[in-house]
Order: C-alpha cells, then structure tokens, then sequence
C-alpha cells in the first residue's frame, strides 16, 4: 500500500494541501509568548528582598492578550481534523501522525485559556506529562531520575570543573560569534542570529533564527553548547521540515514533538563534548522543581529551595520562573514543559541503543528530518524510503557517519550489564589513595 502512495499524486497533493493548513493556522498559537513574564517582574521581587511572591496572577494573564481568538481557531482545527480522515482515511500513517498533531494544538488552546488557573496544569500535563510520570519502557519515574542527576551534577568536583569558563561575553559579541560558526553549516539556507529581551532563557531557536537573550553574559562552553543545541538540533530540524516537498507541517512542532528535540538536544551537546556539570545540573533541577510545585509548593518555596542548594539568587529565580510561568505562583498549577530535557533524553538514549541491538542504524538519521516524535521515525522511514518524505538534509556529523555512533552505543549497551555498585566498592581504595591526607 505504501509502495502504491509514492505514485498517487492525488494523495501527495493531499497531504500537502493539509499540511499547509496546519501551518497556516497553527502560526499565532504560541505557548511561550502567552506566558512569558516581563524583566519588570524579576526586577521588583529582588526589590523586595525576594521576600515576596510575584504579582504574577489571573488578571496578569488576561493583561497579556493572546493574538487569536480561541473559539475560531479551535474550530478551524477541528475542521481540518475532520479533513485529513476524509481526505487520507482513518488508517493512514501519516494522516494520523498530522490528525494527532492538531489534537495537540486543540490542547494547547485550553493550556493558554487557563492561564493562573488549576486547569493550566491539567492542560500541561496532558501535553508534556508529570515529573511522577515513568520513563517509557521502564519503571523509574521521571523525578528519581531527576533526583539522581541532581546528586551527581552536583558533587564538589562538578564546581571546579566549571572555573575555567567565565561568563565574560556579551549578547552582541555572542550574536557575531554564533552567526560566524553556525553560516557554514547552514550553507544551503538564509539563517540568522539576532539579540532579543523577549526571552526568558539565555537563547532559544524560532524557525531559522537563534534568538540571544540581550541581559545574559556568555561562556566560550555556553556559545559551543548553543551551536549545537539550538542551531544543529533545533534550527536544523526545523529546515530539515522546511525541505519537505508534502509532508510540510514537519518543519512545525506541536507539544508532542518537544520531548525528542530537547532530548536530542542535550545528547549532542554531551556527544560534541560541549556541555558542563553546571547546565547539566539546571536540566534535572527543573524535575525536582516541577515535582514541588506539582505537589503544592508556592513560587517562594521553590525559589528557597534551590537558593539553599547553591544556587545563585538569579539562577534560584530562573528556575522558579520558568515553572510556574502561566500557573499560579502561589501553588496549584504549573508549567510541566521542562520535564522534557531529562525524558527525551533519557528516551532517545534507550532509542537509539533499541535500534542498533534491532539492527536498524538506518533509522537514526530520521531522528533530524523534522519536528517528529519518537513513534513516528519507523513510518516516516518507510515513506523516506519510498520518496514521499525526503532524507535530513542537515545531520550533525556522527548522525552523518553512524560508525562512530554505533560503536559507542554498542559499548554503552555492553557496559550497562555492570554491576556499577560494586564497580565502585572495587575501585574505591585505589581512589582514597589519591585523596592527600591533613
């Protein structure tokens, strides 16, 4: 049947016609700009000796009007819901990865309509799931991951590592520097790096654009981690999308999609060498810190929580801040979104290790073809296989040339036989030797 698709232009021009109408009407649907908060806010709780909870509330929200009007565009979704099974049938793949995709954003809409609400937070964890969720295949939950993440990122030796790093570039000097080392890679397409304050991280990808944070400083570490994580990951499987010649809505991404590409993400800044303790720890403390805030905690709370742990004043806020943006800073409803750093890449580890003990290394590369989930890489395979869906134009180089890949995950799978409690008893002696005694 598949074989027989790659020949219906009928179909094809189906699927692109409601391809592009996902795309056209999902384009004002924007979570982080309806939940943002302004630098004004941050600025007045450390003015209060952070003593104080944000004036963050239901009526900030309803200040902050969203740019479409949630009844039409709901019904503009459900009706082109109602057009792919028409159009491609109940029972085709890729009609029903693009159908799941506008059930997303039907989700979505509700998400930004409760915002300060209790329903904000069932509306989050329908699209990114709860930090008490379990690990696909497995049945440790996301917050003991989180937590054990936390004790290693957090051990004395991961703050002297970090000492040679200094945050001493600015947005503009990192602007030039970003746009100078990401142009090559991006030789076949108009790409761009502009400085913003409309961010609450220090940098985030929008379509072919790196936006950079105008108050943040920057390591050499943090523009290395950038390049990769937001430029190879997030920019490239955005054009990669762009490149498709039907499957369109792929340069596009709904909730669903989020876990594998911050997953993804973080894997290559671990495979590229780029990444460090200290932003490895911020990933899983905003696990735990979602795990609070599920369970009660207010934004002062979380914010103590972290400040005692080390964390720095601004660092503490950020953490908070991106938790309880579009909940209710005093408990009840959060923002769940940044489970999926520790998830998807936790979950593309395992994928990835799955397909080669399967014998099926051919798969990895689609990991970049777009914004897509992890379920959907064995359709889209076939159909790229067949012509429908075209190749990842822009592949890091150890997804170009898996041998390296291979190789290391094969090692990987080997070594997670070990009984690593007593790997560390055995080496324990020899490591107290190394310890200078006072």
């Amino acid at each position: 049947m598949i074989t027989s698709i790659s020949s219906d232009h009928q179909y094809q021009a189906s699927l692109k016609a409601l391809s592009e109408s996902l795309i056209t009407i999902q384009r004002p649907i924007l979570i982080l700009d309806a939940i943002k908060w302004p630098q004004s806010v941050e600025k007045q709780f450390f003015y209060d000796k952070a003593k104080k909870l944000p004036s963050v509330d239901r009526d900030f929200y309803l200040q902050n009007p969203i740019s479409f009007d949630p009844s039409s565009k709901r019904a503009e979704l459900s009706h082109l819901h109602k057009q792919v099974h028409q159009r491609l049938g109940t029972n085709d793949p890729l009609g029903n990865i693009l159908a799941e995709t506008i059930e997303q954003y039907l989700t979505v809409i509700s998400l930004i309509e409760s915002r300060g609400t209790p329903g904000f937070l069932t509306a989050s964890r329908e699209l990114y799931g709860s930090a008490r969720d379990h690990l696909r295949g497995d049945n440790l939950s996301l917050i003991e991951m989180g937590q054990r993440l936390c004790h290693i990122f957090s051990l004395p030796a991961a703050k002297h590592l970090a000492a040679a790093y200094p945050k001493n570039i600015n947005a503009k000097t990192a602007v030039e520097q970003l746009q100078h080392r990401l142009d090559p890679y991006f030789s076949a397409d108009t790409f761009t790096v502009k400085e913003t304050d409309g961010i609450v991280s220090d940098a985030s990808a929008g379509g072919d654009c790196i936006k950079v944070n105008t108050h943040s400083t920057f390591s050499t570490l943090d523009l290395q981690v950038l390049e990769v994580h937001e430029g190879w990951v997030h920019v490239g499987t955005t054009l990669n999308g762009r490149k498709q010649t039907s499957a369109t809505w792929l340069s596009v991404g709904s909730p669903r999609i989020t876990a594998l590409q911050e997953g993804l993400a973080v894997l290559v800044e671990t495979l590229t060498f780029s990444s460090f303790p200290d932003r490895a720890r911020r990933i899983s403390d905003r696990v735990v810190a979602i795990d609070m805030a599920e369970n009660g905690a207010d934004f002062l709370e979380v914010y103590r929580y972290f400040s005692e742990q080390g964390l720095s004043q601004h660092d503490s806020y950020k953490v908070a801040q991106r938790v309880f943006r579009g909940g209710m800073v005093n408990g009840g409803s959060c923002f769940t979104k940044d489970l999926s750093y520790v998830k998807g890449f936790v979950e593309t580890v395992n994928f990835i290790k799955s397909a080669i003990l399967a014998d099926k290394p051919e798969l990895l590369p689609m990991l970049f073809v777009g914004k897509v989930a992890l379920d959907d890489i064995p359709i889209l395979h076939q159909y790229q296989q067949i012509g429908l869906i075209q190749a990842p134009h822009y592949l890091p180089p150890m997804f170009r040339d898996l041998n390296g890949l291979y190789v290391w995950f094969g090692f990987s799978s080997g070594m997670s036989l070990l009984d690593i409690e007593r790997v560390q008893a055995h080496f324990k002696n020899l490591f107290d030797q190394a310890t200078v005694k006072t």
